[in-house]
């Protein structure tokens, strides 16, 4: 009954995200709602291989979910300093 469960969990994880991919290849998205469903999309990934740990009663992928968490942050931070600023590293030269 449990895995029942797991498994209608990740069903629904998954429509949710094809509708994320959907969404981010739409014209009409901006840039910002864009960073948002990039931002999404990791975190269905990350509850994705949870939900896939619990099931295989296995740690291994706990270390895959850290990787994800932290790729998913700073890809964030960098295209939101993009959108404020224009660049994500700032050079200076010449001084």
């Amino acid at each position: 009954m449990f895995e029942y469960i797991m498994y209608s969990f990740l069903f629904i994880l998954t429509i949710s995200l094809v509708i994320a991919i959907y969404r981010i290849f739409k014209r009409s998205s901006t840039t910002s709602d864009r960073v948002l469903l990039i931002d999404s999309i990791s975190y269905i990934i990350i509850a994705m291989v949870a939900i896939l740990s619990i099931i295989m009663d296995t740690e291994a992928y706990l270390d895959a979910i850290l990787l994800i968490g932290i790729l998913g942050f700073l890809s964030t931070i960098a295209l939101a300093r993009f959108i404020e600023r224009g660049v994500v590293i700032e050079r200076r030269r010449g001084d």
